[in-house]
């Protein structure tokens, strides 16, 4: 691949049945540590709203909070392939004001891919977001913006029914213009028919491994949340929360017994400057 990362290189690791490694994060630390590792894509999700902000839901996240995190990773990750979310409201009321909060990600933030939830009745969305020159990544399946109505999760494709519904939704997508497809919690068999139909590289978010490339939250891979119930196909690589806890348990003991800050912490007047001062302050006195 070339050192930047792009949506043609996607492409061409779907065509050479290479896998796609993603992760979503949102803030400059932690894309910093992914972009050493060799991702090829970063998604800022408008699930920071949970994992940064601690609300119980993804809708809370404004277009300003998104594409202020947005432009943190980027300049964090350069050369990654980075997909920007749209959140809640920035997409659904008209199409152009659609297609200009797309266009912020793309001026404001370096975006490379415009990711939306999609059903039905989005699918002009995706269109006039693909017209007016961006690569969209369309997200089928569970779609998190859509608690509110649903009230609750669950595995998406399970009856021949809704698969054939999901399976119409890609092509439609692709039809429409999308560049690369997210499912999220759709069952293994209709995410693997998807995959095979499309040309285009399909990410999977709890779908099972014969999609193109495979995405989780960061948190999760690294196994941060001690409060958090981690859906079923995530997986912790690591469990750092104990570290950290145990990092910020020392600080706080050192801080307290006076052994942090030492000598070696300190900045110093200049050689000869304290006696001056000295001299200076009995003129006060």
């Amino acid at each position: 691949m070339s050192a930047k990362i792009t949506i043609s290189d996607l492409i061409e690791a779907k065509r050479s049945a290479g896998k796609i490694a993603a992760i979503s994060c949102y803030d400059y630390t932690t894309a910093k540590l992914v972009a050493a590792s060799g991702m090829e894509m970063i998604l800022v999700g408008d699930s920071a709203a949970q994992l940064m902000l601690g609300y119980d839901s993804t809708l809370p996240a404004t277009m300003d909070f998104m594409v202020a995190i947005t432009a943190a990773v980027r300049r964090a990750a350069p050369d990654v392939c980075l997909v920007a979310d749209m959140p809640f409201l920035s997409y659904q009321l008209t199409v152009p004001q659609a297609v200009a909060n797309a266009g912020r990600f793309v001026t404001e933030a370096s975006a490379d891919i415009i990711k939306i939830e999609v059903t039905r009745p989005y699918i002009d969305v995706v269109k006039a977001v693909s017209d007016a020159g961006m690569a969209v990544m369309g997200h089928i399946g569970i779609r998190p913006q859509s608690i509110g109505k649903l009230g609750k999760f669950k595995a998406e494709g399970t009856t021949a029914q809704m698969a054939f519904e999901l399976i119409r939704l890609a092509d439609d997508c692709i039809e429409a213009g999308a560049s690369t497809l997210l499912l999220e919690g759709i069952v293994r068999e209709v995410a693997k028919i998807i995959t095979d139909r499309v040309d285009v590289p399909v990410i999977s978010c709890g779908s099972g491994p014969d999609c193109d490339g495979q995405i989780l939250v960061a948190p999760d891979v690294l196994g941060l949340l001690t409060d958090h119930k981690a859906p079923k196909f995530a997986k912790s690589f690591t469990q750092l929360a104990p570290q950290i806890t145990e990092a910020f348990a020392e600080y706080v003991k050192q801080v307290r017994s006076g052994k942090f800050p030492e000598d070696t912490h300190c900045f110093h007047i200049k050689t000869g400057q304290l006696e001056n001062l000295t001299d200076a302050l009995k003129t006060i006195e």
